[in-house]
């Protein structure tokens, strides 16, 4: 009897600690697919990474992620879809916070746990923007999906509720992206490594951050000069075209109109 409730204790410490799918806030997709790639961004969705324009396709460290929020819904803000993808033998992490020197981060962490041969496992934090404290945050997050394959990590991951208007930012999908990566210890989660700052973006429009391209600026005096140029031109093919410029057709008629005078 005694061994047998010894089993049961250890069988239930094995589910609780086995993966996050015990946690009521995180539910997992059915579809354990993940396909992250740079089509659609600044038309469907909104991507930031680190280095610049690398390609999450490719076999190179390339730290990058996309998101696609819902049109704004208050008092409940937007439902946002997120896809992360970097390299690290711990975690990846894509923060959302309006003011990264103070306040608070969401932290969304996908990561391998080196203990389980690399399995992958989902977590949601919030970060101390002041001193860097992680701590456990019961945020809902839908659709959770993330593979592993050596040191990349790709997750996808649904939010809903995401909103911004309590603080001073008046849009309610204004926020600025951290990517960054952390390690995993005996102690936890090691502190958040950031890697990339976006600076604050309407994440409701995928172009929020992608330049725009300025219209030349025309120089007066070069245009001026222009102006004159084309109209010596214009005044050089008529005449060696055989054409009369109006003022020598004054001076002609002029001429004829005093030698009828003089003959009269």
């Amino acid at each position: 009897m005694e061994r047998g409730l010894i089993l049961l204790v250890a069988a239930v410490g094995v589910y609780v600690a086995s993966g996050v799918q015990g946690i009521s806030y995180l539910s997992f997709s059915n579809n354990t697919q993940v396909n992250i790639s740079q089509i659609g961004c600044g038309v469907t969705k909104l991507c930031v990474q680190t280095p610049a324009n690398c390609d999450p396709t490719g076999n190179t460290s390339c730290l990058f992620a996309s998101v696609i929020s819902s049109t704004s819904v208050a008092p409940n803000g937007s439902a946002m879809s997120f896809q992360l993808r970097g390299d690290s033998v711990g975690y990846i992490a894509l923060g959302l916070t309006v003011n990264a020197s103070q306040g608070t981060t969401m932290l969304f962490i996908c990561a391998q746990n080196s203990s389980k041969n690399g399995s992958f496992f989902f977590q949601t934090m919030d970060q101390n923007n002041i001193n860097g404290a992680l701590t456990p945050a019961d945020r809902i997050t839908t659709e959770i999906r993330g593979i592993v394959n050596s040191n990349v990590i790709k997750c996808e991951f649904n939010v809903p509720n995401v909103n911004a208007s309590k603080t001073q930012i008046s849009s309610p999908t204004t926020f600025s992206l951290l990517l960054g990566t952390g390690t995993i210890t005996g102690n936890g989660l090691s502190p958040f490594n950031i890697s990339l700052n976006s600076g604050l973006l309407n994440l409701a429009n995928p172009a929020s951050n992608v330049p725009t391209t300025a219209p030349p600026v025309v120089n007066p005096t070069m245009a001026s000069t222009k102006i004159v140029n084309t109209t010596m031109a214009n005044t050089t093919m008529a005449s060696s075209s055989g054409a009369v410029p109006p003022h020598a057709m004054l001076l002609l008629l002029s001429v004829l109109t005093l030698y009828v005078l003089l003959r009269a």
